[in-house]
Formats: C-alpha cells, structure tokens, sequence
C-alpha cells in the first residue's frame, strides 16, 4: 500500500486538508511521494499528484480508475441518475458515448450548430457588456460575478432549451446564483461524504449537506419541468431545436437509452458548465487588471488579426495564438477546478508500483500538474508567452498538458464547448473593452475553495474602446438570419 501521514481515529486525516485540500496534497507528496494514503473518516483514500501518476491511472488504466465513490452527496445529483456522478457500467458507457456525440453535434460539430452556439454568445455578450459598461460609469467600480453567472448560465439555457433570461429574471437568478454550494459539498475538502455521522446533530456539515439537496432538487426539478414542455412540443422528424429536442429524439431512436437519463444528462450539463465557466471568466478578467500589459498585447493582436470593423469570431483562433496562450495560462496559474470529482477504482489495481485495492476513493490533484517546477519554469509567475514557441505559434505539446478538464474515461465532455465559450467571450471582451483595476483593492490574489477556486470578490472598471455599434449591429443581424430560417 502507499505511505501516507497517521490517520486519526474516528475523523482520519480530514482535519489536516484545510481550507485548500490540493496544497496540502502538494505538501504531503513532498513528504510521500507522487501516490500517497490516507483515511478520510472510513474511507480509505489514495492521492495521485503529478502528471505520470495521474496519466499512469486515468489514461493507461482507464477503467480500473473510472468508478465513484458510493458517496451519500452523489446520489443527490441530478435525481440520483447523474453521468457525472454515477458508477461506472455497461449502461454507464453507453449513456456517456450518447451525451458526448450529442454535445458535439450540437455545439462544434458542424458549422451550422457552431453558428448557433456563436449567435448565442453573442447576444450574451452584447448583454455582458452594456452591463459591466452600465455598472462603470462615472469612473465606478463594480463586483462583476453575478452578470457573469447569468451571462454563461444563459449561452448554457439557450444551447439545452433554446431560451434565455433577463438579468433581472429573480427565478433564474436563484436558480443559477447558488452553485458555490454545490462546489462547497462536493469539492475534495468536503466533509459531507467523508464523516457522515456529522450530520446527525446540527453543525456547519449538516447545513452544508442540507442546501446541497436542496439545491440539486430545485436544480432537477428546472430542468424536468424543460424536458416535459419539450417532449410535448416536439414533433416527430422535425430537427431538433436544441440539446433536450436531440436527446429526447436519440432516445427515441435507441430504446436502449432510457428517457429518464435525458433530463438527469441535461441536468449535468447545464449545471456543471454553470459553476466552471463563470469561475473561468471571473479569473479571466482578474489576470487581465492585474496584468494590464498582458491587455494591451492582446488588444494589440485582435485589432491587427481581426480589425476594427468586424468583431472576432471563431473562425479567427488559429489566427490569435497570443490570446489563445492567455486562455491557457489562465487555465493552468488558476488551476480552478484543482483536484477531480474523487474517483473510484473498480478493481484490484496497481499504481507506481503500489497495490490499490477496488473500491479505494481517488482524488487526482490537477493543481500538481498544473504547478509542477519540473515542468513549468516558474510555475508561480503569469506568463502568457510559455505557451508559444520562437516563431509566436501555440506549442500544442504544453498546452495538452494543462490540466483542467481531466483525463480518460472521465474527462469533460463538455471540454471542446467550454474553450470555444472562453475563447468567444476573452476576444470579443478585449476587442470592446478596456479593464482597470481597482487602486483601492489588494493586487494579491485571494481565492474560496470549493470544487472550483474562485478569486475573493473583486470590483474593476470597464469602459468602451469604440461604441456598443459593433455588437448591436451584430445581433440585429443574426435575430434577422434568425426570424428568416
């Protein structure tokens, strides 16, 4: 078995993760090694730390790390039917292969859909930033996370449902404004799962697990009430809409898909995009006041790639290499999803030479990875330009070693959608706009931990390069292609 630090009765190891479990696993690697145990309350726990181990597990001996944990927490997810969240099987693969053509289908897969997800965007955008520019005026400072989280729940409701809501909409505002919960119960610092007898009597533990089941309920019972409104409306032969229409009528199509899974799927991916992709913008905009040469640079590229005329679309990414290192940067210095959904392995197993018995809890610690010296020059210094070779291209081999979306049987599925988004947003966003930072704020870095690191609240300013033109030109256009098809 691995080495590990003494596990204390009753509670294990849990009281020595602190507040950021994945810089503990990084300390306690340095003491034990790459792959080292411990005890969270009963379960017994392996962490894998750097990209061998982790590659080793995920990639070479995928199916034997593909489990989950029989976790309480889990079963509450999606109405117990989660992709995410559920054990690894025959049905589970059949369900995965499905939701992943069909995320692909309809969002990169051809250019008409890539067109769709791009119109989308756009009118989040334009909403975007006449509300950062609105919040601004008069030289004034303001906390952007909440316009982000509508902004990136609303790309998300528009791709599953085909609609989306105002930022003043008070139900969609609750709905979409409670994910740290959901990170907070399910992040590897969580002691839901791992001291369940916590939840007997009132404590912090009781409460968080309480708003977590509230929170996936609601959550569910969103998304059902979608997927009934569309299994009536949908005529039979007629093209699919959006994502439910597609999986409904895959379902229809493969009776070996049962219906139930369609809105427990769609529940995954409207809610794992949510908490992910608005912490991905939040840093996003924090490197861009932090670092406002690295803004400069990259205004400079997409007013001499894309111009002053036209806004960036996606057909200019291979043409912005320094923007497309900034996202990956970002990804990589943030590190904002730091450690996985704990695995399970599924089977006796070894790892670096150590026996893994089945059913051992796995925590794959990205952040390792992602701040690892040996592979990083730096690793503690943002730096966009790591990622590009001497003739200013992206070095592909690098940025498939940024580690985000994890690997193997588990990796996102959503990973293609989610750079397309960040590229979308990050090139209109500095095209349009200038960001200031704060004077009266900190410049260090603070984060919460949860699933996702988030940066500590932050206030910037946000002004107009140009006129809001260009983006409401755009829009017009494509609600007339719209109202035409």
């Amino acid at each position: 078995a691995p080495p590990g630090p003494f596990p204390w009765p009753l509670i294990g190891n849990a009281a020595q993760l602190g507040s950021a479990p994945h810089l503990s696993f990084a300390r306690l690697a340095s003491t034990y090694g790459a792959v080292f145990q411990l005890r969270l309350g009963r379960w017994p726990v392996v962490v894998l730390n750097g990209e061998r181990a982790i590659r080793q597990a995920l990639v070479r001996q995928a199916a034997a790390f593909a489990g989950r944990p029989p976790f309480p927490s889990f079963r509450l997810v999606s109405g117990g039917l989660s992709l995410a969240f559920g054990g690894y099987s025959e049905l589970w693969k059949l369900h995965r292969r499905a939701a992943q053509a069909t995320v692909r289908a309809f969002s990169t897969g051809s250019p008409a859909t890539r067109r769709l997800l791009e119109r989308h965007l756009l009118g989040e955008a334009r909403a975007l930033v006449a509300l950062l520019v609105r919040g601004s005026a008069g030289g004034a400072f303001l906390d952007p996370s909440r316009v982000l989280v509508v902004a990136v729940a609303n790309v998300m409701s528009a791709l599953c449902f085909g609609r989306r809501y105002s930022h003043g909409d008070g139900e969609f505002l609750r709905l979409v404004g409670r994910n740290e919960q959901f990170g907070r119960a399910v992040g590897a610092g969580s002691l839901v799962d791992a001291l369940p007898w916590l939840r007997r009597f009132p404590s912090p533990v009781r409460a968080a697990y309480r708003a977590f089941r509230d929170l996936n309920r609601d959550f569910y019972g969103f998304v059902r009430g979608k997927f009934l409104q569309h299994q009536r409306s949908l005529r039979p032969g007629a093209a699919p809409r959006d994502l439910m229409d597609a999986f409904i009528r895959l379902q229809r199509e493969q009776p070996r898909l049962q219906l139930e899974h369609v809105p427990a799927t769609v529940t995954d991916i409207f809610g794992a995009s949510q908490d992910t992709l608005s912490t991905a913008l939040q840093w996003l905009l924090i490197f861009l006041i932090r670092y406002p040469n690295v803004q400069a640079k990259m205004q400079e590229e997409v007013d001499r790639i894309v111009g002053r005329d036209r806004l960036p679309c996606a057909e200019d990414q291979p043409h912005l290499p320094y923007v497309m290192a900034f996202l990956y940067e970002s990804m990589r210095f943030s590190s904002f999803v730091p450690v996985t959904i704990p695995h399970a392995t599924t089977t006796n197993t070894f790892i670096m030479g150590y026996l893994i018995p089945k059913d051992t809890v796995i925590f794959v610690n990205q952040w390792s990875v992602n701040h690892d010296p040996a592979k990083w020059s730096n690793p503690e210094d943002f730096d966009p330009t790591r990622f590009l070779d001497e003739n200013g291209f992206i070095n592909k081999d690098l940025t498939s070693s940024v580690m985000i979306f994890s690997l193997g049987k588990r990796r996102c599925i959503g990973e293609e959608l989610s750079k397309v988004q960040l590229f979308l947003f990050t090139s209109i966003l500095v095209h349009q706009c200038n960001f200031t930072a704060n004077p009266n704020e900190d410049p260090k870095m603070d984060f919460t931990y949860g699933l996702t690191i988030k940066p500590k609240p932050f206030t910037l300013n946000v002004t107009l390069r140009d006129t809001m033109d260009l983006l409401d030109q755009a829009v017009q256009r494509l609600q007339a292609e719209k109202a035409a098809n």
